[in-house]
Order: structure tokens, then sequence, then C-alpha cells
């Protein structure tokens, strides 16, 4: 990954491999028109504003929601989809209930097809998804980060969260659930190769030399250098140390997946759901800010409310992710609705609409704590609310439609 200069100085020579080739600085975002309004962001931001009124627009965006927000499972036609689940319960037809989630702010087709050409352009250059490329293209990652990111309108901007996301998606793909290489016994020293990835490793150089070989031969590895290095052209130093973090705590989250599967053992709902605390969509959503052209400012972004509301967010759009992907995987997969109907003994329907509730409960208490921190917090931290509630309903809008989750009729 290509670094700046930093207070830690350059490592000297001894300790330091030639650095990968960097690439063309990206331009500076792009100051974009207001997006279309948005009944889910006028309820979170509007109301009442300034000191001694941070309750009361906590009780408007409570008051006005349920005849704002759309339910995740609702059709253009008003009737609720349904899906065919795995689980206890295989070949029933689950009802995917509505689901407390806002729309999708923008939706620019064009857009979205030139950022996944782009992406699948990319994952052929490094290596990853070799032999699945059309399945790749299929699926519309690209898509999903022009839907998740509606105040950029810049491909090359956007292409720097998706590779980033493609990258965390790699090591799901070939080392975690389809792959050739899947033994959850290697997954700890992979995980461990990666962060010293993310996170560059100093070693001194005979022994730097045989990890670059490791590199050279690991595609997933080479997709995390790659897209680091390209964020590095738009986020600062601060925003790279904030992703570097959340993959961190991504790949502790990977690691105890890893376990479960090792041992055949599965987790309690209480255990899975911290794991999704974890292993959530955060990673993608902490590049908010520097595809928008900004910076949070360190000191709300480490608010412990702040944090809190984000990471509630990443875990409600993961089990939104739960939901939508029963119909692509095996009985025995370990999510929600298949651990809930175990524990507690009930029908798959009865544990996906208790899954919906608890998705639910987190989306009410993220739109609650971003009306409150948006009254109090800087212009910068409005604007990143807003582009939090922003992602999660172009996340719902893919995942509603992409076909890495939805099967044909």
């Amino acid at each position: 990954m290509t670094r700046t200069s930093g207070a830690d100085g350059p490592p000297s020579s001894a300790w330091h491999g030639p650095p990968p080739a960097r690439p063309p600085v990206l331009p500076a975002a792009r100051a974009l028109p207001a997006p279309p309004s948005s009944p889910a962001l006028e309820n979170l931001l509007g109301g009442p504003a300034g000191l001694g009124t941070a309750a009361a627009r906590a009780f408007h965006a409570l008051g006005r929601s349920e005849a704002k927000v759309r339910p995740v499972a609702q059709g253009p036609d008003g009737r609720t989809e349904t899906g065919t689940a795995t689980g206890p319960d295989t070949d029933t037809a689950v009802r995917i209930p509505p689901l407390y989630c806002p729309d999708a702010l923008r939706d620019d087709p064009a857009l979205g097809e030139e950022v996944n050409n782009r992406l699948v352009d990319w994952a052929e250059e490094i290596g990853i998804f070799t032999g699945r490329l059309e399945r790749l293209r299929s699926h519309q990652f690209g898509r999903l980060f022009m839907l998740a990111h509606p105040d950029c309108d810049d491909p090359d901007r956007l292409m720097a969260a998706a590779r980033c996301g493609l990258a965390e998606w790699s090591v799901d793909d070939h080392w975690v659930d389809e792959g050739d290489d899947t033994e959850p016994e290697l997954l700890g020293s992979r995980l461990a190769m990666t962060h010293a990835v993310v996170d560059p490793v100093r070693l001194p150089a005979r022994y730097l030399a045989q990890f670059e070989e490791v590199v050279r031969q690991q595609p997933v590895l080479r997709a995390f250098r790659s897209s680091l290095a390209h964020l590095s052209q738009i986020a600062s130093t601060t925003q790279m140390a904030r992703l570097r973090h959340e993959l961190a705590v991504m790949f502790v989250g990977y690691g105890q997946e890893a376990e479960w599967r090792n041992s055949e053992r599965r987790p309690a709902v209480w255990e899975y759901l911290l794991h999704r605390y974890e292993n959530a969509f955060y990673p993608c959503m902490v590049l908010i800010d520097p595809v928008g052209g900004y910076e949070l400012p360190a000191h709300e972004f480490a608010d412990p409310t702040v944090r809190r509301t984000y990471l509630y967010a990443g875990m409600a759009n993961v089990l939104l992710n739960d939901v939508y992907s029963m119909a692509k995987e095996d009985p025995g997969d370990t999510n929600l609705p298949n651990l809930i109907a175990t524990e507690d003994n009930c029908s798959l329907q009865e544990a996906v609409d208790r899954t919906a509730a608890i998705h639910d409960e987190l989306m009410h208490t993220v739109e609650a704590d971003c009306a409150v921190l948006a009254a109090a917090g800087s212009p910068q931290l409005r604007r990143y609310l807003a582009g939090l509630w922003a992602w999660m309903g172009g996340s719902k809008q893919w995942h509603a439609t992409s076909p890495r989750y939805q099967t044909a009729p």
C-alpha cells in the first residue's frame, strides 16, 4: 500500500521494501447539486434546531417515521415480496416481512454500469474471482456503490470505495464460503497476512522479500494493497487509519466464524449478534466522507454515541443481508433466522419475523440518535449522518435487486 509521509518518518532502508507503484492522483470531489428530496432524510434531519431542541428533534423523528420510511420488501405495486429461504423448513416459501429502512436517494443506471464494468476489469487485472468474472459482473457491485454514495457522481471516486468493498468481499468469497481453498483452519494465518498488507509490516529486507512473494501469489492480498493505494489518493491519513481499524475488527469477526466452521459448532443467538456487530458493513460505510470529499472531525468520529450509531447502522444493514441472502444459502449456514429457529424451536417464518424485529429496533435507535446528534454536531457530522442514512437506503435497494441474492421466480 502506498503511504504518505507521517509523523513516524520513513523506515530505515534495512527494514523497507520497494513501494508499490503509485496510482494516478484522482480528481477532487465535485460540488454536486442537492440530491432529490427524501422523506426519510427530511424526517431524520428536519424539525426544530438550535440549543435545547435535541429532545424535540428526536420526538419529531420518531413521531413521523412510520409514514415516511417504506418497508424494504414492498414492491413498486405495494405488494409485499416473498422468497424461498432455506433452513429448518427447507422447501417452505418464507415471506420477507417489511423492514424499516429508507429508500435509495438516487438511481443512475449508466453511472452504476460504468463503475461495475471498471470494477470487473480491475478484478481481472488483480486476479480475484478468476473464472467467475461474468457472475461477478451480474452481481452489480458497482451499482451498490453508486446507490450508496448519492453525493458523488465521479466514477473515479466511487471506484476508490468499490475496490475496497470488493477486496473485502473477496475474503469471504475466496477463503470462507465459495473458493476452492476454504479450509477454516487456514483463515487465521491468511487474515494475519492480510492485515500485514492493510497496515504494512516493517520486516528486515531478507524476510520482507519472502512476504512479498506470498503477496504476489495471493490475489486477495494484492486486491487489498491495490485498493488501499487508490483510496489514499482521496482519503486523508486519518481516514485511512479509520478504515484500517474497521478492517481489523472485521478480521476478528471472520476468525470467530472460522472457529464455528472448524468445530462444527452453532453459536447461540447472543453470540451471533455480537459477531454481526463486528462482521458487518462498516468497513464500506466508513468511506462515506472521503468519497463525499470532506472529513468528519476526529472528536466527532470517536464520540461514543456517534460510534454506537454508525455501528448499529452497520449491524442493521448486515441483518438485512441475512434475510435477503437466505434463498441462496445452504440449510446449515449460520445466519440469524436459522439460529433463532433452532434456539427458540419456532418456524423459519417466525424466526425471519423476529430477525426483522431486531433489525427494526436497531434502525429506530439509529434514527433517534441521528436526530439528536445532527442537532448538536458540526455541519460535517450532519452531512455524515445524512450520508449514513443514504448508504443504508442504497444498500437496501441493491440487496432487493442484485442477482447475488435474488433468485428467479
